[in-house]
Formats: C-alpha cells, sequence, structure tokens
C-alpha cells in the first residue's frame, strides 16, 4: 500500500506579499494625509473661535493693574481708537477692577510723544492721579508691549492683570500675557471706535493668535 501523498504549500515569495505591503502603505498614507488635514482645518477654527470668545468678555475681576494698549496718537492727543481704550480703563477703575493703569506703546516716526505717555497725560486729564498711572513708552507691536509690560509687572510685583484693547484684539493680547506667566483677564472695547469685528481685523487677528499658539509650541520641544 502506498503511502499517501502529501501536498506542500509552496511559502509566499515576495513577489505575492508586495501589492499587500503596498495597499497596507497606501491606507496608513491615506489616513495620516485625512488626519494632517483635519488638524489643518481645525487650528484656524480653533483661533476664530477664541477669538470671538475673549472678543465678547467683559472680566471685572479684581487684578494688580489694568493694562491699556497703545493705539494711534497724534502729537499728544490720542486716536479715537486709543481714547476709547482709555475712557474704559477709567471705567474699570471706577468698579473697582484695580487703582493701577499701565499704559504702554512706543513711538511712530515724527512723534513728539510716546502711545503711552499720551496716555497717561489723558489720563490724569480726566481726573486719575497721575500715580496711578505707569507709562511703558515701549512696543512697536503687542509681542514687545507685552513683554515690556511683564518686565515692569515682576518689578512691581504685579502678578495679574486686566488688558483693555479692541474686541478683536484681546484674544491674541491674552495669549501674548500668559506666555509671560502672567494672569490676564481681558475686558475689551464693547462700543465705539475698534470694536466693529469686521472680516479682514477677524482674519488678521486669527492668524496672529494661531501664530502665538504655533510659538509656544515650538518653544516647549
Amino acid at each position: 500500500m502506498s503511502a499517501p501523498a502529501v501536498l506542500l504549500e509552496r511559502p509566499p515569495s515576495r513577489a505575492d506579499t508586495a501589492p499587500t505591503r503596498r495597499r497596507r502603505a497606501a491606507r496608513r498614507f491615506a489616513v495620516l494625509t485625512s488626519a494632517v488635514a483635519i488638524a489643518v482645518g481645525a487650528a484656524p477654527a480653533a483661533a476664530v473661535t477664541d477669538l470671538y470668545r475673549w472678543a465678547g468678555t467683559d472680566d471685572r475681576t479684581a487684578t494688580d493693574a489694568i493694562v491699556v494698549l497703545g493705539a494711534a496718537q497724534y502729537q499728544g492727543a490720542p486716536s479715537p481708537v486709543l481714547a476709547n481704550r482709555l475712557a474704559h480703563a477709567h471705567e474699570l477703575v471706577e468698579d473697582g477692577v484695580s487703582d493701577t493703569i499701565i499704559t504702554v506703546g512706543g513711538y511712530q516716526p515724527g512723534d513728539i510723544t510716546s502711545e503711552a505717555q499720551a496716555g497717561k497725560e489723558e489720563l490724569v486729564a480726566d481726573g486719575l492721579l497721575r500715580r496711578q498711572v505707569i507709562a511703558i513708552p515701549f512696543g512697536e507691536d503687542t509681542a514687545e508691549s507685552m513683554e515690556a509690560v511683564a518686565a515692569v509687572a515682576a518689578s512691581q510685583g504685579l502678578r495679574s492683570i486686566t488688558i483693555v484693547t479692541d474686541p478683536a484684539h484681546a484674544a491674541r493680547a491674552r495669549a501674548l500675557a500668559t506666555r509671560h506667566q502672567l494672569d490676564a483677564h481681558v475686558s475689551p472695547t464693547q462700543q465705539g471706535p475698534g470694536t466693529a469685528l469686521r472680516g479682514p481685523y477677524v482674519l488678521r487677528e486669527s492668524a496672529g493668535l494661531l501664530a502665538v499658539w504655533l510659538d509656544r509650541g515650538r518653544s516647549r520641544d
């Protein structure tokens, strides 16, 4: 009686498995591409959402100082936008948020005074005591201004601040302040010059906020 035949299966060759590996790699690439696309789309949307969140915030928690971010001034006369911010800051003093106001902002070409000093003089003329207002005449942009504020705050023992600026600008200003370990609250102006949430302004500030987030992420690496 002859022994039963044994069928031996041929092990798969590289040629047989190559298509399977390629399909798996293609699927992984597709998943990765989709995830990146979702992340790229979600980040700007999150920035816009955050912008609108802080634009509508009127936080009147008591803090160590109220910070008025600079805007244009004309040889000592605050522009309508800056005057609106200063008036709002004065209102916060009257509401007991803080007795101290910090005005910040540097010089533009041809200026005889800084945005910070113009703001201080306006507040003093409006009834505040000169010692209540700290003018920091530095900062060509928000990042530089907030860095200067953080340095003065540290020297004065000020840990919490209330930021006064335009609504669309509040989220980015707050993000920059928290990057300097400041306990930052926001109370942007809600009516008058500078308060309109217009498309170009919103897009510009959303992009700026996203840049702050990305820069902070890189600094942690």
